[in-house]
């Protein structure tokens, strides 16, 4: 993993940590972590565009932390997704079938919270 996808993820995580999902709300990957920018410290890593072409962008390795939360999901009886989307092409880290992609503006990941009290 290169020095610029680590510090995506590292970015990434401490965006989403401490996240609260009430009941009956819906969680957003993007509406919570935003778009990446170099303001925020984002690097360039390598990312699938849309055609499934690796090239380099902000925020590389934030579908990375999106599909890990994605197949955390999966295991709460209690929370429902909404919206996933798979990768145009094969990803390394997790097994096909179970990764999310995420795109500020276009792909994203939701779930929500159906716990009742």
């Amino acid at each position: 993993m290169t020095g610029a996808r680590q510090n995506n993820i590292s970015i990434t995580c401490n965006t989403l940590n401490g996240t609260i999902v009430s009941n009956g709300a819906t969680f957003s990957f993007c509406g919570t972590v935003g778009q990446s920018s170099t303001s925020k410290g984002y690097q360039k890593a390598d990312i699938f565009d849309k055609n499934g072409n690796k090239k380099k962008g902000l925020g590389g390795g934030n579908c990375q932390i999106s599909s890990t939360l994605y197949n955390a999901v999966l295991a709460v009886p209690t929370l429902v997704v909404t919206e996933r989307h798979a990768h145009s092409n094969y990803v390394p880290y997790i097994a096909k079938g179970k990764d999310a992609a995420v795109a500020y503006g276009s792909y994203d990941l939701k779930f929500r919270n159906d716990l009742r009290k």
